[in-house]
C-alpha cells in the first residue's frame, strides 16, 4: 500500500497532524519509537500553558492527544526507522525489524530534547523543581528562589523571564562573560533580584519529595557553595532528533530541519514539523499548531501529484 502520508514521531506535532490528516480523508500511519505517543510531554509533572486545560498532568495531555487520534481510527506503527528513500515521488521507510512503508509524503516530527547537564538529582527531580523550560514551568515558582544554568541568550532571556515572578535569581555560568547578545545581557545585569555565579557549574542538585538545594563549584577557586532555591532551569542548548534525516534534508548548524511556517523542506514532498524544525518557540502549543500546518502542505503537495 501506498499510503498518502507518513507521519514519523506521536509527540503533540505528529499526533495533532494524524487528526488532521484523519479529517481530510487522507490515508496515513504514524510511527512512534518509544511505543507511547506524547513526546516530552509525558513526562513534564504539570501544563499550565496550554489553552483550557489549566494544571493537567503532562501524562494526562498526552492521553488526551493520542485518545482523540485513536477515535478518528488512526494506525499507529511502533518501531524505529532505521533507513529511508525521501527523494523519490514514492517515499520508503525502512524500520529496524526490516519492513518498509510506502507514502507519497512524509511528515518528520520526531521532535527533540534539551541537553542536559549530567549531575546528581538532574534526574530524579525532572519535573519537581528541575525545567528545561522557562515560560512553561515559572509561575509555578512566584516568590521563590531559583536558579538558571546557561549563559546563551536563552538562559539570559529565561533569567529575566524568572526575575519578574521570582523572588531571587541565581545564575551559574561556567565562564566570566555571557554568550548572549550585549541588549538582553545588559537589562539582566540591571535586575537587583538577580546574582550571576560566574566561572562556575552545578555539582548536584538535592531535596527530599522536590528540589530544596543546589551545590555550585566555581572552577577557577575549587570553593562549592550550597544555594537555598525551589527550581533548576536548565538552558544549556537543545538537541534536535534529526540525524536520521540530515543525509537527505537540509539543516542549520545546531541540526534543526530547515523548514517554515508551512513546513516544507527542500525536498519535495517532505515535511518538518514540531520541535525538530527551525522555529523561535519550541511549546506544545506550537507544537500542535506545526502539525495541523503540515497536513494542510501535505494536501496541497498531493492535489499538485
Amino acid at each position: 500500500m501506498v499510503y498518502d502520508v507518513i507521519i514519523i514521531g506521536s509527540g503533540p506535532a505528529g499526533l495533532a497532524a494524524a487528526i488532521y490528516a484523519k479529517r481530510a480523508e487522507l490515508s496515513l500511519i504514524v510511527i512512534e519509537k518509544a511505543g507511547l505517543s506524547g513526546g516530552q510531554i509525558i513526562n513534564t509533572y504539570e501544563v499550565d500553558n496550554y489553552p483550557g486545560t489549566p494544571g493537567i498532568s503532562g501524562f494526562e495531555l498526552s492521553t488526551k492527544f493520542r485518545e482523540h487520534a485513536d477515535k478518528l481510527e488512526t494506525t499507529f506503527i511502533n518501531g524505529e526507522v532505521t533507513d529511508f528513500h525521501l527523494d523519490d515521488a514514492i517515499k520508503v521507510i525502512t524500520m529496524d525489524d526490516g519492513t518498509q512503508y510506502r507514502g507519497k509524503s512524509v511528515v518528520i516530527s520526531t521532535g527533540g530534547a534539551p541537553r542536559h547537564l549530567n549531575v546528581e538529582g538532574e534526574e530524579k527531580f525532572s519535573g519537581m523543581g528541575v525545567s528545561y523550560c522557562a515560560t512553561c514551568d515559572g509561575a509555578f515558582f512566584k516568590n521563590k528562589n531559583v536558579v538558571v544554568v546557561g549563559g546563551g541568550d536563552v538562559a539570559v532571556e529565561d533569567a529575566i523571564f524568572l526575575a519578574r515572578i521570582c523572588k531571587q535569581v541565581y545564575v551559574v555560568h561556567r565562564r566570566d562573560q555571557f554568550r548572549a547578545s550585549k541588549s538582553i545581557t545588559s537589562r539582566l545585569l540591571s535586575m537587583e533580584n538577580v546574582t550571576i555565579l560566574w566561572d562556575s557549574v552545578v555539582e548536584k542538585i538535592t531535596g527530599e519529595e522536590k528540589v530544596e538545594f543546589i551545590n555550585v563549584k566555581n572552577i577557577k577557586t575549587n570553593e562549592s557553595a550550597s544555594y537555598d532555591v525551589a527550581g533548576v532551569f536548565i538552558a544549556v542548548g537543545y538537541l534536535p532528533n534529526s540525524e536520521t534525516y540530515k543525509k537527505v534534508v537540509a539543516t542549520d548548524n545546531a541540526g534543526y530541519i530547515i523548514a517554515g511556517e508551512n513546513c516544507e523542506t527542500n525536498i519535495p514532498g517532505i515535511f518538518a514539523a514540531g520541535d525538530v524544525r527551525t522555529k523561535e518557540l519550541r511549546q506544545i502549543i506550537t507544537a500542535a499548531s506545526d502539525g495541523a500546518n503540515a497536513i494542510t502542505a501535505v494536501e496541497k503537495y498531493l492535489n499538485q501529484l
